[in-house]
C-alpha cells in the first residue's frame, strides 16, 4: 500500500498520471472497495498457509463462476453459451478434485471461499469504479490504498503481526531489504496490470487469466510441493479445470468472449466478424 500511494503520489505530481483530487464525494465514489480489497488479501493469505498448493489452486477456481455471477447481476452483462460451458467446466473439475482430496482442511476451505467471493466481488466493483469519468484506474488504486493503509496496520498491531515485523532479525541484511522492496514494487504492478485487465476487458476475462497462469503452479506444486496427496480423481479434477481454462482463454482469443451489453445484440455480430 506504501509503494502504491508513493508511487502514484511522484507521478501524479510530475504530470506522469492523472487522477482526482481529494473531495468528500471520494469515499461514496469508492465504497465498498476498500474494506473487499483488504478481505481479499486477508483471506487469500490465511487460506495459501493451511491448503496444499495444487489444492489451494483448484478452489480459487471457485471465483470465475462468482465473477460471471456478479458482472449479470451488478453490471447487467451476458455471455455466450460456449463460455458458460467452458466455466462449468472448470468447477465442474473443481468439485471432482475438491471431493476426494485427501488433506481435507474445512478452515482452509472457508478462509479460500471467502477468498474467492471477495476476489470476485474487487474485480467487478473495480470494474464498476475505474470508469475514466469518475476515479480512473489511477485513482482506484490510489485512493484504496490511502483508505485502507492506517486501518490495516491498526489491524496487524491488534494480532501481533507487526510486533513480529519489525523484529525480524534480518532487516540489516541488505540483500533480504533489496528484495523485500522490490516485491513491494513488484505487488504495485501486479495490482495495476490488474485493473489495466479489467479497464481493456471483463472482470470475468481477468479472473480467467489469473487462473490459467496457475496451471504450471499446479502441476510444480505436485512434484516438489511436498504436501500433495495424490488420487485418481483429485487428478483428474485438476486436469478438467485446467483443461476448462484452456477452453475459455481460446474463445477469448478468438473474440467470442466479448460481454454482450443488453440493447447491444445488432452490432454484436459485425464486431464478432471483424
Amino acid at each position: 500500500m506504501a509503494a502504491t500511494i508513493l508511487i502514484l503520489y511522484v507521478s501524479k505530481l510530475n504530470k506522469i498520471v492523472h487522477f482526482p483530487d481529494f473531495d468528500k464525494s471520494i469515499p461514496v465514489k469508492l465504497f465498498p472497495l476498500p474494506l473487499i480489497y483488504v478481505g481479499n488479501h486477508i483471506s487469500g493469505l490465511s487460506s495459501t498457509s493451511k491448503l496444499s498448493l495444487p489444492m489451494f489452486t483448484v478452489l480459487r477456481k471457485f471465483t470465475i463462476p462468482l465473477t460471471l455471477l456478479l458482472e449479470i447481476i451488478i453490471l447487467g452483462k451476458r455471455y455466450p453459451l460456449s463460455i458458460i460451458v467452458s466455466v462449468f467446466a472448470i468447477i465442474l473439475g473443481a468439485f471432482i478434485a475438491a471431493g476426494s482430496d485427501l488433506s481435507f482442511n474445512l478452515e482452509g476451505y472457508t478462509f479460500v471461499l471467502l477468498n474467492d467471493i471477495f476476489t470476485a466481488a474487487n474485480g467487478v466493483y473495480t470494474k464498476q469504479k475505474i470508469d475514466p469519468k469518475e476515479l480512473g484506474k489511477y485513482g482506484v488504486l490510489f485512493y484504496n490504498a490511502c483508505f485502507m493503509v492506517v486501518p490495516t496496520v491498526i489491524l496487524s498491531f491488534s494480532t501481533g503481526d507487526f510486533q513480529q515485523a519489525t523484529h525480524f532479525q534480518h532487516w540489516t541484511n541488505f540483500l533480504f531489504v533489496f528484495q523485500f522492496i522490490l516485491s513491494c514494487l513488484l505487488g504495485f504492478l501486479l495490482m495495476y496490470s490488474t485493473v489495466l485487465c479489467s479497464h481493456y476487458n471483463s472482470a470475468l476475462t481477468t479472473t480467467v487469466v489469473g487462473a490459467i497462469k496457475n496451471i504450471s503452479i499446479a502441476y510444480i506444486g505436485m512434484l516438489i510441493g511436498g504436501d500433495y496427496i495424490f488420487s485418481v480423481l483429485n487428478f483428474i479434477g485438476l486436469n478438467i479445470c485446467m483443461v476448462g481454462g484452456l477452453r475459455y482463454s481460446f474463445l477469448t482469443l478468438r473474440g467470442s468472449s466479448k460481454p454482450v451489453q443488453p440493447g447491444d445484440g445488432e452490432n454484436a455480430l459485425p464486431v464478432s466478424k471483424s
